[in-house]
């Protein structure tokens, strides 16, 4: 299948670089040039602007827009939106708003044009293990780009099947999911960043316990000096606590048990406000998501273990950088 990209960045390159493996075309255009002629050398058709993008793909086409959430992307589709014809479909992979998402489809549908939201998750890794997909829009258009999302895909793996799934169908056991109408993909992928939020938090949290376990403060035979790029390691083994984030901080933990190449600083890209925001709005209780979210505020003023120990689980999934 043809596909449009733009937008070249960590994620955004990996994609057309697995799509390609997958035997389809890709046309690419990012702002910095490097990126664009660096994925030409590698197979894919540069373009030296939206409408040479454009141009280069046959109707109906597909242009996947992977740009930072925002004014950015919110940029990009206004302008591709002008350029596109009847029964073109824009899709964003970024980490939009999923209000966002509902008022574009319905002003890109009055214009004839369709709207897919794919919430994506597998950062710097995705080449490799593939990218898990949250999906939001109508079911011909989302059923019309299927063979995008399953090379983007991790597929079913050696992960081991779970029980009861046999009686149910679907695409979920190949690592994509179309959620619904417009916006659902970006909102299940807004909760998804928000567990994330809480599940590092307590990772994060629980290691910062170890560390001061040897504190001066505490009676001399209840004090512990523990290795915690040992623990870490140990818990990834049958533990029940094991997960893909406690493999990132066991990796960082060995590469440097006392995390001071990170100041602790802990940005936070929006998704977990607005899950915090969706939980207000519909009256749920949502202590660990909101405390978490909390705690990067505060780490932005005085910095904590912990905070090193999340600052290096995003730069570990994300190569996201500490401002």
């Amino acid at each position: 299948m043809q596909l449009g990209m733009v937008g070249l960045g960590r994620m955004g390159a990996n994609m057309v670089r697995r799509l390609m493996r997958g035997g389809h075309q890709c046309v690419v255009f990012d702002r910095n040039t490097e990126q664009t002629h660096r994925l030409a050398a590698e197979g894919a058709v540069g373009a030296d602007s939206l409408d040479d993008l454009i141009s280069r793909l046959t109707p109906p086409r597909a242009v996947w827009v992977m740009v930072p959430a925002g004014e950015a992307t919110e940029t990009t589709i206004n302008a591709l939106a002008q350029k596109l014809q009847a029964d073109d479909i824009l899709i964003d992979g970024g980490n939009s708003y999923f209000k966002d998402d509902v008022r574009r489809a319905t002003t890109l549908r009055a214009q004839g044009l369709h709207y897919v939201d794919v919430g994506t998750s597998g950062g710097t890794w995705g080449l490799e293990r593939g990218y898990c997909l949250m999906i939001g829009g109508l079911v011909p258009v989302v059923t019309r780009l299927d063979p995008i999302f399953k090379t983007l895909a991790p597929g079913r793996g050696d992960i081991e099947r779970t029980k009861g799934r046999g009686r149910m169908e679907g695409t979920a056991e190949e690592g994509y999911l179309h959620c619904g109408p417009a916006g659902a993909g970006h909102f299940v992928k807004m909760i998804h960043n928000g567990i994330e939020y809480g599940l590092m938090q307590a990772y994060a949290e629980g290691f910062e316990i170890c560390r001061h376990a040897n504190a001066k403060s505490l009676p001399a035979d209840m004090r512990y000096d523990l290795n915690l790029a040992d623990i870490a390691e140990v818990w990834r083994r049958g533990s029940v606590v094991g997960s893909w984030l406690l493999d990132l901080t066991a990796a960082a933990l060995a590469d440097n048990q006392d995390l001071s190449n990170f100041t602790g600083s802990v940005q936070d890209s929006g998704e977990g406000r607005w899950t915090v925001m969706a939980a207000i709005e519909e009256g749920v209780s949502a202590d660990v998501l909101s405390a978490s979210l909390f705690t990067r505020f505060r780490s932005r003023q005085d910095h904590t273990f912990a905070e090193k120990v999340l600052s290096a689980m995003r730069y570990q999934f994300g190569g996201h950088v500490e401002h």
